[in-house]
């Protein structure tokens, strides 16, 4: 390995910036040292876990950690400035003009994306983390089209999502093994970062993807103790929000709050890596088949359960709980399109409003007035609504399970769908952009990820015939131009759509691709 070494890390790609201070690599290194072991044994109890449903049993909560759920507890209160999140805005750390955008939309925060959102070329995090200093001392601007971006005077708050405990930095080494993706984001960020960010009256404020227990909670609640102690920050310094995009989180989130309840900003409802987790868990499972992903709404059962239980669970624990994403796209040319679509974003927002949700996603600045106003309808001058508790009946595990009563069909235009997303989208990710607009959806992993589980599941149960998505596939493909990365995309949905064997993620497969293509 072509590398540089530094605080014992090998360094295989350039920095002509110097993002990568002593500072932030020595952090990197203390974490990876520290947590890399647990790491690696908390992503073996998952594919232990998964051999187990695959065998026959069914999540449940746990009866080990009922005294969590059964105790009287609260999180800590969070900064003054993430009190009120009623809407966020999220795009990929590594788009400078989509930085800047963003923090001047009008939204009360802004997740700045290294994992779903962003394509992890080493330009894209490089960049990314250079953007966010940039961002955090004012000084990001763009010159662009013969326009200027630059920042309004007072941006969104700042979050930033790190990459997911599955993934890895391979440009950087630790005695010869790539450093853990999640450590080395939050390691340099937060070297680089904390300090500006508190004396600029904020703070080192996160997004944490793809849990799927409590004891990957505790592992990241370890992370920011380190992190803190090294870097002389006092404890609960740093606040995280986690995406409950698994559906085994849903089972655990009182125990991911507790362990985090020092350092704890509330959960989100991540609703299209969650509908995605669904498939994989239970892909060889005919009874958890669903139907096309256009039909499997927020308000079919099973994600009723889902949503209903984080509001709850947030609300008793005095933490934040946030919505779901609005993907829209505004189309200047079709105002019948604009029309139906915001119809659909301002009932969704509605929803989540009444429901009792403390804020809400949108993808675009254009949808920030309309879930503004929504949720400006519902809290007034209130920052957020966690005095409002649910009552009622607790939600079962059945309720969570209840897969089987979404209604709905496998349809042709429902394959057509997801082979055409799919296979553009990953065109899309090769091509180091992974905020991808397509048919007026700002699509991400996540999309991308139902779209090729779902062909999976349905080949693998009968619903659909292999040799019908290769001709769907075919046909996709030919209305796409000519381009090497086109072809590479086609054998990767391929590979993840029709393999024998389910891929985990498709970002790992595509992650290897993109090294060769770097």
């Amino acid at each position: 390995m072509s590398a540089r070494a530094t605080a014992g890390l090998a360094v295989a790609a350039p920095d002509e910036a110097g993002v990568l201070t002593p500072a932030a690599l020595d952090l990197v290194a203390a974490l990876e040292r520290e947590l890399g072991g647990r790491r690696a044994e908390l992503l073996a109890a998952r594919a232990e876990r998964q051999a187990r449903i695959s065998a026959g049993e069914l999540p449940d909560f746990l009866t080990t950690t009922a005294a969590v759920r059964e105790g009287d507890w609260r999180v800590a209160p969070v900064p003054q400035d993430l009190a009120d999140r009623r809407v966020e805005i999220t795009g990929p750390a590594g788009d400078r003009k989509m930085v800047i955008n963003a923090l001047n939309s009008g939204a009360r925060t802004y997740m700045a994306d290294f994992e779903d959102a962003n394509s992890p070329t080493w330009a894209n995090v490089v960049g990314g983390q250079l953007n966010l200093t940039h961002a955090i001392e004012r000084t990001i601007s763009l010159e662009s089209g013969g326009k200027r971006y630059e920042l309004v005077e007072e941006p969104a708050v700042l979050l930033v999502r790190p990459r997911g405990w599955h993934l890895q930095e391979r440009h950087v080494e630790l005695d010869g093994r790539p450093v853990s993706a999640s450590l080395f984001d939050i390691g340099v960020h937060l070297a680089r970062n904390a300090e500006h960010l508190l004396e600029r009256g904020t703070g080192p404020y996160l997004y944490l993807p793809k849990l799927e227990s409590h004891l990957e909670a505790r592992l990241w609640n370890d992370a920011f103790v380190l992190a803190q102690e090294r870097l002389g920050l006092e404890r609960g310094t740093i606040k995280a929000t986690v995406l409950v995009e698994t559906v085994l989180a849903a089972f655990e989130m009182d125990e991911i709050l507790y362990e985090l309840r020092d350092h704890s900003a509330g959960l989100n409802a991540g609703r299209w890596d969650y509908i995605f987790s669904v498939i994989k868990k239970f892909r060889d499972r005919d009874a958890f088949m669903l139907p096309d992903r256009a039909q499997v709404t927020m308000t079919v059962p099973f994600m009723r359960a889902y949503t209903e239980l984080l509001v709850r669970t947030c609300h008793a624990r005095g933490a934040h709980a946030i919505g779901g994403m609005a993907a829209f796209i505004p189309s200047r040319r079709d105002a019948e399109v604009n029309d139906l679509a915001l119809a659909h974003a301002r009932e969704d927002k509605l929803r989540e409003s009444r429901d009792g949700f403390d804020g809400t996603w949108v993808a675009h600045p254009d949808l920030v007035p309309i879930a503004t106003e929504v949720f400006d309808a519902v809290l007034g001058e209130r920052p957020n609504q966690l005095d409002r508790l649910r009552e009622g009946d607790d939600v079962s595990a059945a309720a969570l399970l209840d897969v089987a009563a979404t209604p709905g069909d496998v349809t042709d235009a429902g394959v057509h769908a997801n082979v055409s997303v799919g296979v553009r989208y990953l065109a899309s990710w090769l091509s180091g952009v992974g905020a991808a607009a397509i048919d007026n959806l700002m699509e991400d992993a996540a999309t991308a990820e139902i779209s090729r589980s779902q062909v999976w599941q349905w080949v693998r149960h009968g619903r659909v015939a292999r040799k019908e998505v290769v001709r769907v596939l075919d046909e996709v493909v030919s209305g796409l131009p000519a381009e090497r990365v086109v072809a590479d995309a086609r054998a990767l949905f391929q590979l993840v759509a029709l393999g024998d064997d389910f891929v985990e993620f498709l970002t790992l497969p595509a992650y290897d691709r993109l090294l060769e293509l770097e």
